[in-house]
């Protein structure tokens, strides 16, 4: 007997149905557990093989000691070597001017003429009576050669011998007198004629043709200025003047080049530097009262008249060079009232605060004189990433640069691990 497909479920025990069930609910957990799981395994994110972040990176200089010069950079104002002004001597009508106004002189080229018609009738008469005072003497001198022998044979009286001798003196006393008047006529006849005192560089004319100049007091006509050298005026603290010789005095410091002048570079107001260096020729012994500083001066050569005086310029002094010395970026320096630091990486490769000694600078850099050793790495860039004193990984420095940091840099390395958790959800 066959059991119809309709009658076969009834027909079967009821105990045999539920062991059915069981055995498939069994198989569909296990499925989606399997299901489960190789959608896990795929989806989440491998970990490091720390089981946390890598390593932030910063960028670091080593430290390579070496000779460095010490730099001031101070502000000064340029003045002409020599000046000197062109005064009228002479008293009269001015004539004629003789130059082009700011171009170049020499020393005795005539720049003005003053009417010498006076001058010269003055040296005329100085020598008509020289002239006649000779003629005087030649005449005394005669009677006195003359009465001599006849005083001797008694044949004129000792009192007009001694009368003769005396108009003879008298006579070249005259003629001296005479010969002075007409130097003198000369050299007023010599004003007339307004010569350069210097050779330099002439400005304009401060009297035009046809004006009375020399009445009473002699009449600045223009002003001459040397300006090649040129020289240039600044000041120093006297406290870092004091610093500096102490540190030369104690051997820290050697005299920059060798024993000679000081190098001086000159800064213009553009922010330019000119080409040409200059030098050192001395620094004032007094201490301004006021403001503590002490006046120096440098030599500048202009041979193309580029500086001018009364130019405000910045001057770049080398004074001294620091041996074994390190050049470090600025932004690598912390600097307080309690000292300067920088981060110095160490052993375990984590940064660690460094007092250090700064010198001067050069060229927008700081110049440390102590606290580093060759070879240490100095923290530049990435100080954003150094929260919580991680482990970092140092990278040369590119000057100038920045090095690339990863989103969320600025974040704790949990909050960090947190945000990633999230991600992976």
């Amino acid at each position: 007997m066959f059991l119809r497909p309709a009658q076969t479920v009834s027909a079967l025990s009821p105990a045999l149905f539920r062991s059915r069930q069981r055995l498939a609910l069994a198989a569909g957990c296990l499925g989606a557990a399997l299901l489960l799981s190789a959608c896990g395994k795929g989806d989440a994110p491998a970990a490091p093989p720390g089981g946390g972040m890598p390593p932030p990176e910063v960028g670091v200089v080593t430290v390579q000691p070496g000779a460095v010069g010490l730099l001031s950079e101070l502000p000064g104002r340029l003045e002409a070597s020599r000046v000197a002004q062109v005064r009228a001597r002479a008293a009269g009508i001015l004539q004629q001017r003789l130059f082009a106004e700011g171009s170049d002189v020499k020393a005795g080229q005539v720049l003005f003429r003053i009417d010498a018609a006076p001058y010269q009738a003055a040296l005329q008469t100085a020598e008509a009576s020289l002239a006649r005072g000779q003629a005087s003497l030649a005449q005394s001198t005669a009677l006195a050669e003359r009465y001599k022998p006849l005083a001797e044979a008694r044949a004129v009286s000792q009192q007009e011998y001694v009368n003769a001798l005396a108009a003879q003196k008298l006579a070249e006393a005259d003629v001296a007198a005479g010969k002075a008047a007409v130097t003198t006529a000369r050299i007023n006849l010599g004003h007339a004629s307004v010569t350069a005192p210097i050779a330099g560089r002439i400005g304009r004319a401060l009297v035009t043709e046809g004006s009375l100049v020399g009445q009473g007091e002699s009449t600045q006509l223009a002003v001459i200025q040397q300006i090649n050298p040129m020289y240039v005026n600044f000041t120093q603290s006297a406290a870092e003047v004091m610093r500096l010789r102490r540190a030369l005095e104690g051997g820290q410091v050697k005299r920059a080049g060798g024993g000679n002048a000081a190098s001086v570079r000159v800064l213009l107001e553009d922010g330019s530097e000119y080409p040409m260096p200059g030098k050192l020729l001395f620094s004032d012994l007094t201490v301004d009262a006021a403001t503590g500083q002490i006046t120096l001066r440098a030599q500048v050569p202009n041979p193309d008249g580029l500086l001018l005086p009364g130019l405000y310029v910045r001057v770049r002094l080398e004074q001294a060079q620091a041996e074994n010395a390190i050049v470090l970026p600025q932004q690598a320096v912390t600097r307080s009232a309690q000292g300067d630091t920088v981060l110095v990486i160490g052993a375990d490769g984590k940064p660690a605060p460094r007092s250090i000694q700064i010198g001067g600078q050069q060229g927008g850099q700081w110049v440390v004189t102590g606290g580093l050793q060759a070879g240490e790495q100095v923290v530049v860039d990435g100080f954003q990433k150094l929260r919580g004193n991680p482990v970092v990984k140092p990278v040369p420095w590119q000057g100038g640069g920045k090095q690339a940091a990863p989103a969320g840099a600025s974040a704790t390395p949990a909050a960090a691990a947190a945000s990633a958790a999230s991600a992976a959800r």
